[in-house]
């Protein structure tokens, strides 16, 4: 079978994901405490999750502000992939797809994509526009770790 096992933080019971299912929240199937995402993936949030995520880690925290549709975007989507693997437990990389979600973008005035905004206790500290190399975010992610 397909899919992520992941174990529960409250019971320790193992729960399969599968692929399809990754990007809703999973609860645990014995004792229902939310699984969050699983370590080293990109979270996706949006006008429903955006605060709740940026507010709830004292880490870093990366966001892609992209479009499906944007060239310069897709060519930096395994870049943030990447970069969610190997800050894994030490800053949050997170997808903000703007054309599913605008009042999040609008919010800090997005006016092109991609854009890429770097968090430090839920406070803006820099930002990016346009698809810059990998080794520019490990960068200033370093700079913030």
């Amino acid at each position: 079978m397909d899919g992520t096992i992941r174990v529960c933080p409250s019971c320790g019971a193992k729960n399969r994901i599968p692929p399809d299912k990754q990007h809703l929240r999973p609860k645990c199937g014995r004792c229902g405490t939310a699984l969050g995402p699983a370590a080293g993936s990109v979270v996706e949030v949006g006008d429903h999750n955006f605060q709740q995520v940026i507010n709830s880690t004292d880490k870093p925290v990366l966001v892609d502000f992209f479009s499906p549709t944007c060239g310069p975007c897709r060519m930096l989507a395994p870049v943030i992939e990447k970069l969610a693997a190997m800050y894994a437990g030490r800053a949050l990389i997170c997808s903000c797809d703007t054309s599913r979600h605008q009042m999040v973008p609008t919010r800090f005035q997005i006016r092109g994509v991609p854009t890429l905004i770097f968090f430090k206790n839920a406070q803006v500290v820099d930002q990016v526009v346009g698809a810059v190399p990998e080794a520019e975010l490990v960068q200033r992610l370093n700079s913030l770790l």
